[in-house]
């Protein structure tokens, strides 16, 4: 039998980057359901948040920044641990790298098996892989809420951890006195969810309850375009929410009903392709975020470490 490749694995074509300046200071990067990252001026430095799958990546994101900016890197913020998030962190010369609590533990528990199968599961955001230099480890570290004045009348960015989501430690960055919200892959805009690391009955309810909560007028999530103007940014949380929540509906039916992962897999990409089927890693994301929500509904809380191996067992059962 023919072994079907990882769809990420044949998506070689290059992205249009998008930078997008969202108020005096304020910056986003985008690159059509790529990852995102942003930027925001304090007085006299720079936050950056998130920071690309290696330094040679974030390299191309630093030099389109530097034409508005030659303000120096302070803090590099993760919004959560994934190898694609945050391997390029070397190229910002932060002082200090910041992240939640939990994002530090995982780093710890399965770096290098996340590095390693991210790498072999999306090649191509890995360019020039022979510059990351190692792990990235957070130097700071919250549990709930950390804020960071910006000087003058630039009030603070507030760093912010929703509940469990995506992964156990994901946070949001909020700019209150512009109503900007960084949400990382809490939310996305037009781009399927990855949730292999995640908590599915959490994320589709109180945590997302929570991210809405802030009001935003402007949303960077994790992939997609930068969402603008209220309704657009809760539609944009709402797209996510359906997402997991039809997942939740169609694999806990076959659970339920003693059906087999095989089943929710096939019932779940019935439901959702006809909206989410177009979108970015949809078709690459779905065994895995199929696999995990099962592994809930079996009573396994926190997730199970990916590693390479059981990437291609669960791929060839359901993609295969």
């Amino acid at each position: 039998m023919t072994i079907k490749a990882f769809a990420s694995s044949t998506d070689v074509a290059p992205k249009k980057e998008t930078l997008e300046v969202l108020a005096d200071g304020v910056y986003a990067f985008t690159a059509e359901g790529d990852p995102n990252v942003g930027a925001i001026e304090a007085e006299d430095f720079l936050i950056a948040f998130e920071a690309r799958a290696t330094p040679g990546a974030a390299s191309d994101w630093l030099q389109e920044l530097r034409r508005h900016t030659t303000k120096p890197v302070k803090y590099l913020v993760l919004s959560h641990y994934h190898a694609v998030r945050v391997l390029g962190a070397s190229a910002f010369a932060a002082e200090s790298i910041i992240s939640h609590e939990n994002t530090r533990f995982l780093i710890k528990e399965r770096g290098m098996d996340d590095w390693d199968s991210e790498f072999r599961r999306m090649p191509r955001l890995f360019r020039e892989p022979e510059g990351i230099p190692g792990l990235t480890h957070p130097d700071i570290v919250f549990n709930d809420r950390l804020a960071i004045p910006l000087g003058g009348h630039r009030g603070s960015l507030v760093l912010e951890y929703c509940g469990r989501g995506h992964t156990a430690g994901d946070i949001c960055a909020w700019l209150p006195r512009h109503n900007i919200l960084f949400t990382g892959d809490l939310v996305e805009a037009q781009a399927a969810l990855y949730t292999g690391d995640a908590f599915h009955f959490d994320w589709s309810t109180t945590t997302l309850d929570k991210v809405k909560a802030y009001g935003a007028e402007t949303l960077v999530g994790g992939r997609g375009a930068v969402v603008h103007g209220r309704d657009q940014v809760d539609a944009a949380i709402e797209q996510s929410r359906t997402f997991l929540k039809t997942m939740i509906d169609q694999v806990g039916t076959v659970y339920k009903n003693g059906g087999t992962l095989t089943a929710a897999f096939a019932a779940s990409h019935q439901s959702l392709s006809p909206r989410y089927g177009g979108w970015p890693i949809f078709e690459h994301c779905l065994p895995f975020d199929v696999q995990r929500l099962w592994d809930e509904f079996d009573g396994i809380d926190w997730p199970r470490i990916w590693t390479a191996e059981r990437d291609q067992a669960v791929w060839e059962q359901l993609q295969g």
